[in-house]
């Protein structure tokens, strides 16, 4: 029932930097936990950051803190995923993710995902 858009893929050199944007309706906004997750080729989908529904508590996969930051603007109904200092294993389709259970929003278990954005960072 909740329908997410992605946005904000694309192209860049190693240390470069991106934006990824995700958006759904007010009412699911409001009330869900929203994260990302991405799936490089021949690899599994793995998690990568999420926020709770408030956007005071965030969580960090090990290969992205320190360079990404997680946040969520409730005027402009939008979560983002600030992408710093990209390096070539960052390459995947990113997903965003809602689920209304804090905890499966950071375990791999969200109930509902974007159709993806691609970020390839080149060498």
């Amino acid at each position: 029932q909740v329908q997410l858009v992605e946005s904000g893929g694309g192209l860049v050199q190693a240390g470069g930097s991106l934006t990824l944007s995700c958006t759904t309706s007010r009412r699911a906004f409001s009330r869900y936990h929203l994260g990302w997750y991405r799936q490089a080729p021949g690899k599994e989908r793995e998690f990568v950051a999420a926020v709770n529904w408030s956007g005071i508590a965030t969580w960090y996969a090990d290969s992205a803190k320190g360079r990404f930051t997680i946040s969520r603007d409730n005027a402009k109904i939008t979560m983002s995923l600030q992408m710093n200092n990209l390096k070539p294993e960052d390459t995947a389709v990113y997903y965003c993710a809602a689920d209304q259970t804090e905890w499966n929003i950071r375990t791999g278990a969200p109930d509902y995902w974007g159709q993806g954005t691609q970020v390839t960072v080149s060498s």
